[in-house]
């Protein structure tokens, strides 16, 4: 139907990248703890490696925090293992690691809501920017669009035409993979979507619809394609470089006789 592209594009993107995202941090942890044979040293590779995206992370959380009034407290770009609650018989649920927090006072929930989504929105910006202005990826992404995978071919010899090509690749990569907000970032979430779905609801009751679609989803549309553009550099960026880590980390599991539970 006219106007769903934008939502089709973003739904299609971003299921791929939260897997891939997952799937890239578990081979980058293995192989460092392969390599290293040593927890601490591969939790210090492993945050470095990602320390722009989680610096640009917890300063979108920081400054929109006090930008809206919000008292904040500790601020830390350490690595840390949170221990998981503990569980009820034999449900035991896992630790989780911690790249860096801001801790923020109690407060409303549009303005938690609008701390929790700012790394979303920052890391957006900057994959647009790094991807569309400094590398040119919106061709890429518009003959995706047009033509299929076979179009890439055409343009993918220009991107590594850019002198600084790896540097911006690199940034893409740890700003795209650390961008999406966690659990205790979406928890303002929900009293909005609500809120959203209640005044949308009400507006299509009183017959409002037609307007709508004529007025507002074309503009919804071109910010949904936006975003799915941003998504779809990051799952291309992802992809490029999980096949090889994955080949990395097999050829050190035959090597090392060893495997990563």
């Amino acid at each position: 139907m006219e106007y769903l592209d934008g939502l089709l594009w973003l739904l299609l993107m971003l299921g791929p990248l939260l897997i891939l995202q997952r799937s890239l941090h578990r081979e980058f942890q293995a192989v460092f703890l392969l390599v290293t044979r040593r927890s601490d040293i591969s939790l210090a590779l492993f945050s470095l490696l990602f320390f722009p995206g989680v610096l640009l992370h917890e300063a979108s959380h920081y400054a929109v925090a006090r930008l809206v009034g919000v008292q904040t407290g500790r601020f830390s770009l350490l690595p840390r293992v949170v221990p998981a609650p503990a569980g009820n018989g034999r449900q035991q649920r896992a630790s989780r690691l911690q790249l860096g927090y801001v801790e923020t006072a109690r407060t409303d929930w549009v303005r938690d809501a609008l701390i929790g989504f700012a790394p979303l929105l920052t890391g957006g910006l900057f994959v647009a920017y790094a991807g569309v202005v400094q590398l040119g990826l919106g061709a890429l992404w518009s003959s995706l669009v047009e033509h299929g995978p076979g179009g890439l071919l055409d343009v993918l010899p220009e991107l590594y035409a850019h002198s600084d090509f790896w540097l911006w690749f690199y940034l893409i990569f740890t700003v795209s993979s650390t961008m999406m907000p966690s659990a205790s970032d979406r928890r303002g979430w929900v009293p909005i979507v609500l809120g959203v779905v209640l005044l949308l609801s009400a507006t299509l009751l009183a017959g409002a619809g037609p307007w709508l679609w004529e007025n507002a989803a074309p503009q919804l549309d071109r910010v949904l394609q936006a975003v799915a553009m941003v998504f779809g550099i990051s799952v291309a960026v992802h992809l490029v470089l999980l096949v090889p880590l994955w080949a990395v980390r097999k050829l050190l599991n035959r090597l090392t006789g060893l495997e990563v539970v």
